[in-house]
């Protein structure tokens, strides 16, 4: 089974030719990234990476959104690009398409990579488990949380908003970095400390503590001069957002009954896995009372596959058009 897998996010739109075997195996060709800027809409990008291709597309495609996939019209945040589902086969030449959701992409992907593909970051280093749970979440520009749930080959993939749910200060820096956030927002999710935005406010807090006037940073400066050690200031704020991540993780898992196993994805993840590693990130994740020993069984680890929302979006028009599992 030939298709054309899409990751689109605000700034970049991502294509690929994807083949799903008779065993189910997935082979993903080269992607090419698009700039959503430089095409006035989706149909457009389409028809660019058409004729990139020859001219010639497999007429299937499955399209990972950065945003719910419900309605009649679907919209991006960061782009102006909108997409009508029942247009879709008209206006792309398909016969068979999915529409899913960027994140449960990814959790698709966790259901269909190899072992090869993961990182341990915490608990027994063990494969995840074959049956029951699997939390997946990754911090990028927001937090995007899914799960899955699998017993043996076959799995079920639940997108779901938990980045929205309310930030849990544990300590007292972190209770002053919930007081700055709630000066700007009457609730505070998690999502406004454990994302890659974020960082600037942990940066301004921890600052604020220490009576430093800064100037107002830019989060790539505090994320590289942070994991460089260049600044000892954002070095610390990089330490504090893995604090924050391994609670926020560890209270997915227990909300979710994650007990097969917890993935982080996104670039980010990625990104920062050396400092995840070297961070209170575990301890973190396990400190959950008088479910301490729950939490160190639970095996957590990275995807480090290329593109999991392509590979993904793959695998999730398999298992909606009946394709081999």
């Amino acid at each position: 089974m030939d298709l054309v897998t899409v990751d689109i996010g605000g700034t970049h739109a991502r294509f690929a030719l994807a083949s799903v075997g008779a065993d189910g195996t997935i082979a993903l060709g080269e992607p090419e990234t698009l700039h959503t800027v430089d095409h006035a809409s989706f149909q457009t990008a389409w028809e660019d990476f058409r004729t990139r291709k020859g001219g010639t597309l497999p007429r299937a495609v499955s399209i990972a959104i950065a945003g719910p996939v419900g309605g009649e019209v679907i919209r991006f945040t960061n782009n102006p690009w909108i997409i009508r589902p029942a247009l879709v086969q008209e206006k792309l030449g398909v016969d068979r398409f999915t529409l899913v959701n960027d994140f449960a992409a990814v959790a698709h992907a966790v259901a269909r990579a190899d072992a090869s593909q993961f990182l341990h970051l915490a608990g027994p280093d063990a494969p995840l488990a074959t049956e029951g749970t699997i939390s997946v979440l990754g911090p990028g520009t927001g937090l995007g949380v899914a799960h899955l749930w699998r017993s043996g080959r076959q799995y079920r993939v639940q997108a779901t908003e938990g980045g929205h749910i309310d930030f849990a200060p544990l300590d007292s820096i972190e209770d002053a970095i919930l007081a700055r956030l709630r000066k700007r927002h009457n609730r505070v999710s998690v999502e406004r400390v454990v994302a890659g935005p974020g960082i600037v406010d942990i940066y301004l807090a921890l600052a604020a503590m220490e009576s430093r006037a800064v100037p107002d940073p830019e989060a790539i400066d505090i994320w590289t001069k942070g994991m460089s050690g260049e600044d000892s200031l954002a070095a610390a704020a990089v330490d504090r957002f893995c604090l924050s991540l391994g609670s926020v993780a560890g209270d997915i898992a227990l909300a979710q009954g994650g007990f097969g196993g917890v993935v982080i994805a996104g670039g980010l993840g990625y990104r920062i896995r050396d400092t995840l590693l070297a961070s209170g990130f575990a301890q973190r994740f396990r400190a959950k009372g008088r479910f301490e020993s729950l939490m160190a069984s639970i095996p957590v680890k990275l995807i480090i596959h290329p593109q999991p929302g392509l590979f993904g979006a793959a695998a999730a028009f398999a298992s909606e058009h009946g394709g081999p599992q």
